[in-house]
């Protein structure tokens, strides 16, 4: 595949082709969201039939933000690595504006009792999901500017935190712990890999998890999640009732499943079937089988992220190594949580199964998360074959053979 129309940017020398994009990622995503297109018209079927709204009204809908995705997804391809870096304190100062708006009366969407969304008429934006992947890009450009000072001192270990922390106070004013998680999670590992010392990466990890037990035992609707969490069939009627469901759901798939679009929990027995819960209706649907499948996907593009991020840094770009080792991180933590939810081995928290639930804010943003990785090995790929590159890195390699 001659990629010269989508990346003009990176021409190749004559007669030579440019290398290709990731092609064990594309179909990976590729199956990701495939599936995710299917599961989406089974689950939300009957929510359709319950709103007096057509039958694939939400599978339609899944069906053009995918291909917005797609457009935001080629889009990003066209950028440079180095301008991403260049940018990356305007992505945190942007992050914190959205995030400061949803708050905002007047602009501000609340449903269920959160205010995460900020309406833009065509569609309802979640400002976390955009909130998240910004922030990652400020904590790769910052680990790059600044990595000997976070190596080396308290205040640059903790310099970058603070605004990180800022982040976190504005997610949780939504609520949103499920984002605050993730992101927590991400800038943890990427921290860890940067070769922060131990003694700071486990006080780091105490004084985060503290945090985190403080504001779940602290607040109400989150304690009795935590109390539905230890024992679900305390109140299956009631409190625990999302949890039960969802069991139930996964118990009856067994090995092979009950047939595609024969799930009995998702006819108004099991909430939000088609965004938080999908995977619960995949489980009983498509079974032991479905649900390996899809581990398998998820482990699969995660395996990809971190593998490219490697070859990003033996290459020299570190910006780039550690923006895909947090993508990688995100993208695999956020399913593991889910999946954890739907399972009864974590708390309920209000979290996507990336590429699969239902939602325009967490496709596109996970498209676009998606395009950055196979631009980062594409430039890879272009220095492994001295064509072209961009990136910081490329910049000092080209300075240095002038």
């Amino acid at each position: 595949m001659n990629l010269a129309l989508l990346l003009p940017d990176m021409p190749a020398r004559r007669g030579e082709r440019l290398p290709p994009l990731d092609p064990v990622l594309l179909v990976a995503v590729a199956a990701l969201a495939s599936l995710g297109l299917v599961m989406v018209t089974s689950a939300s079927m009957p929510v359709a039939e319950r709103l007096n709204v057509s039958t694939f009204y939400f599978a339609s809908r899944q069906a053009v933000y995918l291909g917005i995705g797609l457009l935001l997804g080629l889009a990003v391809l066209r950028v440079r690595m180095a301008l991403w870096e260049r940018g990356s304190l305007a992505c945190i100062l942007l992050a914190i504006l959205l995030l400061l708006m949803v708050l905002l009366p007047g602009i501000g969407t609340t449903v269920n009792g959160s205010t995460r969304w900020i309406n833009l008429v065509v569609f309802r934006l979640q400002v976390s999901e955009p909130a998240k992947l910004l922030a990652l890009i400020y904590m790769a450009g910052y680990l790059v500017r600044h990595g000997d000072d976070v190596r080396e001192t308290g205040v640059g270990f903790l310099k970058p935190l603070g605004l990180l922390a800022l982040v976190a106070l504005l997610l949780l004013l939504e609520p949103d712990f499920g984002a605050t998680v993730v992101l927590a999670t991400t800038v943890l590992v990427m921290l860890f890999i940067a070769g922060v010392s131990l003694w700071k990466f486990a006080g780091l990890i105490a004084a985060a998890g503290g945090a985190l037990a403080v504001l779940a035992i602290t607040s109400p609707y989150r304690l009795q999640r935590l109390t539905a969490f230890v024992d679900p069939w305390n109140d299956p009627f009631n409190t625990d009732f999302q949890l039960t469901q969802s069991l139930i759901a996964i118990g009856r798939g067994e090995w092979f499943g009950v047939g595609l679009g024969a799930s009995i929990q998702k006819l108004f027995y099991l909430p939000e079937a088609h965004t938080d819960f999908v995977f619960a209706v995949l489980a009983e649907e498509l079974g032991l089988v479905g649900i390996l499948v899809l581990l398998g996907l998820y482990a699969l593009v995660v395996y990809r992220a971190w593998h490219i991020a490697a070859r990003a840094g033996d290459s020299g770009n570190l910006f780039a190594a550690y923006l895909a080792y947090g993508i990688g991180t995100w993208l695999g933590a956020q399913a593991l949580i889910n999946i954890g939810v739907n399972t009864g081995l974590l708390p309920t928290k209000g979290l996507t199964l990336p590429l699969l639930s239902y939602g325009g804010s967490s496709l596109l943003i996970t498209c676009v998360a998606i395009a950055l990785l196979l631009r980062i090995d594409y430039e890879n790929r272009c220095t492994v074959n001295s064509l072209p590159a961009s990136g910081t890195a490329a910049a000092r390699r080209r300075r240095r053979t002038t």
